[in-house]
């Protein structure tokens, strides 16, 4: 996937500015930036949601421009799980199975237990064919993310997107569903997308944005060797709870 040269705006406004990067096939590249950096931006160009208007730049996945693939072609090659997840007035079987409604249940259930919601569902007296409400209602919001991304594991899809979908999860469950999908994606690429560094850290790179430009590009050890915004987010948020899960759980992230 390669965004070259890449500028967008929405109603003159622009929100990436001439932005440059490529994700090598089978990679997990991760992007940070804050409230308005253009993060889900990329995202919606991706997903082919917006295109890039001519003489703007351009991205392609496989050498072959993103505008000349049909929309429906593309989103079935590309999962995609949003920050505020939609749920179907359906049972959750039937939530989870939206996209391969004859997949069998084991296939379902294995979806379900690496998004971490497999307990959950099968705690609730109906289990699966619990009725899930307009927009989940009968789901806390963890809940409602965590039946998104087994639907899009069901998928199969070779690029994975993840736009701050792990952000209503504690930290906790967002590291055993990031170990649980590190063993299970395969050659999928996967491009993660957030605010919280100890969801991106473990990525084999990570783009910074900043004001819709590339301001950083690199792997957590490079990052956080050099001054720069990643380094200070890294230690702003290492002050707080996720330093103890850290401590706790992971030798492996010092080594990484």
């Amino acid at each position: 996937i390669v965004f070259d040269h890449v500028t967008f705006g929405y109603e003159g406004q622009p929100v990436l500015k001439d932005v440059s990067f490529t994700i090598r096939e089978g990679e997990t590249f991760a992007v940070l930036g804050g409230t308005g950096s253009g993060k889900s931006t990329l995202v919606h160009l991706l997903d082919r949601l917006y295109d890039v208007p001519e003489g703007s730049g351009r991205i392609t996945i496989g050498g072959v421009d993103l505008r000349h693939i049909r929309r429906s072609d593309l989103r079935r090659h590309i999962g995609l799980v949003l920050q505020e997840p939609f749920l179907f007035s359906q049972t959750i079987g039937e939530n989870i199975r939206a996209v391969r409604p004859d997949a069998p249940e084991d296939a379902m259930r294995r979806a379900a237990a690496i998004a971490c919601v497999d307990d959950a569902v099968t705690s609730f007296p109906e289990g699966y064919d619990t009725i899930v409400g307009e927009r989940g209602v009968t789901l806390s919001g963890g809940q409602k993310q965590r039946v998104a991304i087994a639907r899009m594991l069901m998928q199969q899809a070779p690029v994975m997107i993840f736009d701050d979908s792990l952000s209503a999860v504690d930290a906790e469950t967002d590291e055993k569903i990031r170990t649980a999908l590190r063993r299970s994606t395969g050659n999928a690429t996967v491009l993660l997308i957030s605010h919280r560094v100890t969801t991106l850290m473990q990525a084999d790179r990570i783009l910074v944005l900043d004001g819709g430009r590339v301001a950083e590009l690199g792997t957590h050890a490079q990052l956080v060797e050099k001054p720069g915004i990643y380094r200070d987010i890294y230690n702003i948020q290492m002050q707080s709870a996720d330093r103890a899960l850290l401590e706790e759980g992971g030798s492996e992230h010092g080594s990484h």
